[in-house]
């Protein structure tokens, strides 16, 4: 098995369901739903994907761990730790910060119990963690595609 084909393809997969739900489903939800209901099915496609993303990055991470512990174990590199290895672990924090520290204040904040911050300003924040996951996933995906 070439691990960096696996991964190659993982992080495709990856960024393309990144993708598919920031900038498709979710703005059409709310091109053709009531903004409450549509922010209710996008508050559940967002919880999918969180949960796909934590096993796209705990597998991913896995993978890497193990390829660059066998370069070091060859003679091929002096260091268990990659660049790929780093994009890994921030998408990961991104995906447990988002969805499930940053998520759970947003829905309080839509109930109308006391947040430290308004709905609209956590709603923009985790929309930037999003698109930051997003870049970072697709700048792995490019990398990865490349060896």
């Amino acid at each position: 098995m070439n691990v960096v084909r696996v991964q190659s393809l993982l992080s495709g997969l990856w960024a393309g369901l990144l993708l598919a739900v920031g900038a498709v489903a979710a703005p059409s939800l709310f091109a053709v739903l009531e903004r409450q209901a549509a922010g209710t099915g996008a508050g559940q496609i967002f919880q999918m994907e969180a949960r796909i993303s934590l096993g796209m990055a705990i597998l991913l991470f896995v993978l890497e761990r193990r390829r660059v512990r066998d370069l070091v174990e060859e003679g091929q590199s002096t260091s268990a730790m990659s660049a790929t290895l780093l994009m890994i672990l921030g998408a990961l924090f991104l995906t447990v910060f988002g969805g499930f520290v940053l998520h759970p204040i947003i829905q309080a904040a839509k109930a109308g119990q006391p947040t430290a911050l308004s709905f609209g300003a956590l709603h923009g924040i985790s929309a930037g963690l999003y698109w930051a996951k997003t870049l970072l996933v697709l700048v792995l995906a490019w990398r990865l595609s490349a060896r």
